[in-house]
């Protein structure tokens, strides 16, 4: 049954033990967003101060994510995961600390969040790597399917709920403690990981951490299915991204005559569409046309973004946002899960983080040329643009890597149900013609 496929990783403990802390750390991190905020403001700060304490968090995070990467290569997940939980705790509750007592100064906001950026960029690749080695291939679609539809709702909807709940109930102060509340039960949760199968020491050779950079990036170059998505990825986020965050208020001021409360709506139904998206494919098997399916989403699923800059109606709107949302989520999902089945063991950090920091590159460079953009040219043709330009990128990338050849030549979709090796060792990858060898880890 479609469900009971989304449900069964859950059979393995180590699975059950990480899931639950995510959700938790994800739910800590809606809690954040609202509460940092208002921390901000209760400071006297002003939208100058709650900018620099976001990007603050961002160049931690962009920094990083590429020593992240290599790091979840070079030592145990296991501890990297707990170690960044237990940074997390300790930053957040130095700063609900300090509120309480009435010395929190906005430097202390920012320096907070530029730790818990660079903890980001830690945390994520050694999950990405960590999950292959405690799931059986044939789960690991439903395992990040899972993480796809818990976090828009924990992070976007649920923890913002309840920081606004204890902002405007008691302090802006005790929103941050409950912040601090979640990483301890995350951290201790985090602990009952099995110290023998994911603590082991990982083999490495002794190589200088330029030379596991570049092996990252040397092996993603001769792997055209992975170079040329991100290469999709990358210019679709310059396109995308920038017209969604920064020019959507515009449309529904002057197109809709809504205020934030409608923006926010919209953005809550992207969100709930992601998950739903998410979900859905959590539920499903792989497709044996898994990379064209994966492309196939996301262009098609932001063809709607071509129709925002001409509707007048609230429902036709949050049709073409849910439809966004849903699409680009269920890709991304098929995108971690071929990361983890077709990306060597040994490497799987390096790509991820590579991955991230492609995704993230030019998100800020989006969002500073949209506002520009619409200074010279009308809000239609920008978002003309940026829905058409999907479906031809997606094309030029399938053609490029050939990608319908090559997920025929490495089929996925019979995967053995036994766990995976807990401990590969890291073998040097063979070049490729088209993509990873089918004897990659499964």
């Amino acid at each position: 049954m479609p469900t009971l496929r989304a449900l069964r990783p859950f059979v393995h403990r180590d699975y059950r033990v990480l899931i639950a802390a995510l959700a938790i750390s994800i739910f800590g991190s809606g809690m954040w967003a609202v509460a940092m905020v208002y921390q901000v403001i209760a400071l006297g700060g002003g939208p100058l101060e709650l900018s620099l304490v976001a990007a603050a968090g961002s160049v931690g995070l962009v920094a990083f994510v590429l020593a992240g990467g290599i790091a979840a290569d070079r030592f145990p997940q296991r501890l990297l995961i707990i170690g960044v939980e237990g940074a997390n705790l300790m930053v957040i509750a130095a700063i609900a600390g300090l509120s309480m007592a009435g010395w929190l100064e906005l430097w202390h906001l920012a320096a907070g969040a530029f730790i818990l950026g660079v903890g980001a960029a830690f945390f994520f690749p050694a999950y990405s790597a960590i999950l292959p080695r405690i799931l059986p291939a044939a789960d690991l679609l439903a395992a990040n399917g899972m993480e796809g539809t818990m976090r828009p709702v924990l992070q976007q909807a649920a923890g913002p709920a309840v920081a606004g709940l204890l902002v405007a109930a008691l302090s802006p102060s005790h929103a941050v403690a409950g912040v601090a509340a979640c990483h301890v039960l995350a951290f201790m949760i985090l602990n009952l990981l099995g110290r023998s199968t994911l603590n082991a020491p990982e083999p490495a050779a002794k190589t200088t951490v330029l030379h596991d950079l570049r092996e990252g990036v040397s092996y993603t170059l001769r792997t055209p299915w992975l170079l040329w998505t991100l290469l999709w990825a990358c210019l679709s986020v310059l396109f995308m991204i920038g017209p969604i965050e920064v020019l959507v208020p515009f449309v529904v001021r002057d197109q809709l005559g809504g205020d934030a409360r409608m923006f926010g709506f919209l953005l809550a139904i992207m969100g709930v569409g992601g998950a739903i998206g998410s979900l859905i494919t959590a539920s499903v098997k792989l497709p044996r046309r898994y990379l064209s399916v994966m492309m196939a989403l996301w262009a098609f699923g932001a063809l709607p973004l071509a129709a925002v800059g001409f509707v007048n109606s609230f429902w036709v709107l949050a049709a073409a946002l849910f439809i966004f949302g849903s699409t680009g989520s269920a890709g991304m999902v098929l995108w971690g899960t071929l990361l983890q089945r077709r990306v060597p063991p040994h490497l799987l950090g390096r790509v991820s983080s590579l991955d991230f920091f492609v995704s993230l590159a030019l998100m800020p460079v989006s969002m500073a040329l949209a506002g520009p953009a619409a200074e010279v040219m009308p809000l239609w043709v920008i978002f003309l643009v940026a829905g058409a330009i999907g479906p031809v990128l997606a094309t030029v990338a399938m053609i490029a890597a050939k990608m319908p050849q090559d997920e025929l030549a490495h089929p996925l979709d019979h995967a053995p149900e036994e766990p995976a090796p807990e401990d590969p060792a890291p073998e040097e990858a063979a070049p490729e013609s088209s993509s990873a060898t089918p004897t990659l880890p499964n």
